[in-house]
């Protein structure tokens, strides 16, 4: 049978004939490569189409089946993740965020996402829209949006570039998050060479729905009528999902085109109009229309609820003159959504975004079948059957081959004893630790916070109570969410399974030192070229890491996103980011942990093993210049023992501060416990560990905590009890710094060093 005429294709899917006329030449195999498809993947459009696709139909191939939508090189490994457990409402990939049960008839919506790519060629408008999408993710299953983070990496602070990146992406960040309403109340921020061109940008929100009000991502009922709301639609954004699944190479500027517009004033009104919309009962489904434009959420959507569609491209509010069919259907313009109502209460739907001034036009209708046909001015440009587009469907699945780099052989062979160990002296300690103290990837990240609003919405508990998770009231109700974004990108570079699961742990132990429960994980996979096979090793290894911690833990992943592709043409893939951003649930307000030392003469204890570890330490890779070292020794065992006897000690109530030993290691532990009220500290280590090792390494599972000495017995009976690990590390002073009976600058000097350091560094030109 002729392919240009067959009506039928390999599975059964009736489709039209003749050709669609989209008024563009036929495409080629070349055309498909142009457009980020594979030869072997057009020959595959035609098996499913039974012919050659026109050039609108190929165009909506190429961003379905890119990687940024697909996840074709990421999917097989994703599965094996564990997606089951308490309190778990939709599991990965169901919805368009995760869903935990919080309790009181309440569930949290939670998730994180990349915007990578566009951020570091557009810095500003890049990280506003990120947070435009990842906030619209949330509430377009019916949560309002309660609190954002964000996980930020840049290259080296001292370069020009990355100071103008920086300021670009803070400021987009705060501009869009203060003008939409929702608070900032976390995130990370870490520097290294790798990320010089390609920054990463990851962004997380979370929002509180009733339970029984939320909706879901799909289309169903034929005859329901097809909404798009919210902004018209420009051709800012087209390819934007193809722009995210390749290199970034010299000519990146090139494509600003694919770099989206944010408007957070008209995210506020198509939140409300949203919520108040699914308040009617008249929403089937709703979808975000993000990355791929109208091709995605109609798409996906169908796919979802074993449908099709007719849409008339020709009603689709513009804000540009003559966009053709393929500009519309992949368009990324933001503040978009599309809403498939049921049928008969067409007026009423229109009339709610009437009243927030919103655009909401009907375009189209659900159909029975899977075909989704796309008209304009009444002629059919493109007929695709919803399911070969999708993740889960149609679209391919690879497995990828990969190796261990041979830069592990370097690190294999470091040797711990070729490191001077520094004299107890004020001279040969206090350079590192002043070093430490002022660097960017440790100390405070004041100048970044402070253009963040955390006080919209009056919910965010840490403006005057730091703890090492963002804790948000949860209104109406005596409890809190935790929440919190880790990974330290050394670490998973020197060991892509440990690093991995330690960035789950660490996540883990800073919702349990706020005195919240763990609950469960998103994740945002930062890594460079899926097709270099040591890149993907490193990938492989960070998922079967991550497996491990989360079982262990008892934190199922709910979803997240994957961004491959951050690599430049010319330096490499960056350090291997894989973010965990974490959930938690406190359900006592009487046992929120702060990490602050409350007064002079109070005891302080260090919690967990203390060992020889130096690996991968910022005080190894920036102040001894060594790179390549293993990573950090890591027990799953010992970290659950230490979340189990924090807990214990939380409810009985028998401490006064509770802080992670991570970055840093334990010297920038005690100052940021001392700092917030200017108090100091007088303590002493142990002589059987290297010095730098027990001040300055990054062994993991350990905490300080401080206690009343009138609780001095009750604390210790309770660690013996135990069988953590624990040592006296001495007490905490009024404003004097001591280490092994060597006095140091008072807190004064340290304040200065950590509050201000990154604020005059961006000060420079």
């Amino acid at each position: 049978m002729d392919p240009q005429t067959s009506s039928e294709n390999p599975h059964g899917s009736p489709l039209t004939t003749p050709l669609p006329n989209d008024g563009l030449a036929q495409p080629t195999v070349e055309t498909a490569v142009q457009l980020g498809l594979l030869p072997e993947e057009f020959e595959h459009i035609r098996d499913i189409l039974g012919r050659v696709p026109n050039f609108t139909e190929l165009s909506i191939y190429s961003v379905m089946w890119s990687e940024h939508c697909s996840y074709k090189n990421s999917i097989k490994w994703l599965k094996t993740l564990p997606k089951d457990g308490e309190g778990m409402l939709a599991k990965a990939g169901e919805e368009n965020a995760g869903l935990v049960d919080i309790g009181d008839g309440l569930a949290c919506a939670f998730k994180i996402e990349s915007h990578n790519h566009p951020s570091a060629i557009e810095p500003y408008q890049g990280a506003a829209t990120g947070v435009g999408g990842i906030n619209r993710d949330i509430f377009t299953m019916g949560a309002r949006p309660i609190a954002q983070l964000n996980s930020l990496r840049f290259g080296n602070p001292n370069h020009p570039k990355t100071r103008w990146l920086m300021r670009g992406v803070v400021k987009g960040i705060g501009d869009y998050g203060n003008a939409f309403g929702i608070p900032t109340v976390g995130g990370e921020v870490f520097f290294d060479d790798s990320f010089q061109i390609n920054p990463l940008v990851n962004a997380m929100s979370a929002g509180i729905v009733k339970h029984g009000q939320t909706v879901k991502a799909l289309a169903e009922g034929p005859g329901n009528p097809v909404f798009i709301v919210g902004s018209r639609t420009g051709k800012d954004g087209i390819h934007g999902a193809a722009f995210a699944s390749k290199d970034l190479g010299e000519n990146a500027a090139e494509d600003l085109p694919s770099v989206q517009v944010g408007d957070p004033f008209q995210e506020k009104l198509l939140l409300e109009a949203t919520l108040e919309l699914i308040q009617t009962g008249h929403v089937v489904g709703m979808q975000d229309m993000g990355a791929a434009g109208i091709a995605c959420s109609t798409s996906e959507m169908s796919a979802k609820g074993s449908c099709g569609m007719r849409i008339d491209l020709d009603k689709v509010p513009t804000r540009q003159a003559r966009m053709q069919p393929w500009e519309l259907l992949l368009s990324e313009s933001q503040e978009r959504m599309l809403v498939v109502g049921h049928k008969g209460y067409e007026k009423q739907i229109t009339e709610v975004f009437a009243r927030w001034d919103l655009p909401c036009e009907q375009i189209g209708e659900v159909t029975e079948g899977p075909l989704l046909s796309y008209y304009d001015q009444g002629r059919l440009v493109a007929a695709v059957p919803a399911e070969s587009l999708v993740l889960g469907g149609g679209a391919p699945v690879y497995e990828r081959a990969y190796q261990e780099p041979a830069y592990q052989a370097t690190i294999k062979a470091f040797d711990p004893a070729s490191v001077p160990v520094p004299g107890p002296n004020r001279d040969a300690m206090l350079p590192i630790m002043e070093h430490l103290a002022s660097h960017p990837n440790l100390c405070s990240k004041g100048w970044v916070a402070q253009q963040y609003d955390d006080t919209i919405g009056t919910a965010y508990m840490g403006t005057r109570q730091p703890s090492d998770a963002a804790l948000v009231l949860v209104r109406d109700t005596q409890k809190s969410l935790a929440l919190t974004v880790d990974c330290n990108s050394r670490y998973v570079y020197a060991d892509p399974h440990r690093g991995t699961a330690i960035a789950v742990a660490e996540a883990a132990r800073n919702i349990v030192c706020s005195g919240a429960k763990p609950m469960a994980v998103t994740n945002c996979l930062n890594f460079g070229n899926p097709y270099n096979p040591e890149v993907y090793w490193q990938f492989v290894g960070a998922i079967q890491g991550m497996s491990e911690a989360c079982i262990a833990l008892g934190t199922p992943v709910t979803g997240g996103n994957v961004s491959f592709y951050n690599q430049s043409s010319y330096e490499g893939p960056v350090m291997p980011s894989p973010v965990i951003g974490m959930l938690g649930v406190l359900e006592d307000p009487t046992h929120q942990q702060t990490l602050d030392f409350k007064q002079e003469g109070d005891l302080l204890y260090l919690l967990g093993p203390v060992t020889d570890d130096l690996g991968s330490s910022q005080y190894l890779y920036t102040y001894r210049g060594l790179s390549h070292s293993p990573c950090p020794r890591l027990d799953l065992q010992e970290e659950i023992l230490l979340h189990q006897t924090l807990q214990d000690l939380t409810r009985l109530q028998l401490v006064l501060s509770m802080h992670d030993v991570s970055d840093g290691g334990l010297f920038l532990s005690l100052l940021e416990g001392a700092l917030h009220r200017g108090l100091g500290f007088d303590v002493h280590s142990d002589s059987g560990i290297r010095r730098d090792a027990f001040w300055f390494g990054e062994g993991q599972s350990r905490a300080v905590i401080s206690v009343d000495p009138s609780e001095q017995y009750a604390l210790e009976q309770c660690l013996s009890n135990s069988g953590l690990a624990y040592r006296s590390l001495g007490r905490v002073t009024s404003g004097s710094v001591h280490l092994d009976g060597v006095e140091f600058p008072g807190i004064q000097h340290w304040a200065d060093l950590y509050q201000n350091s990154l604020g005059r560094l961006m000060k420079n030109t």
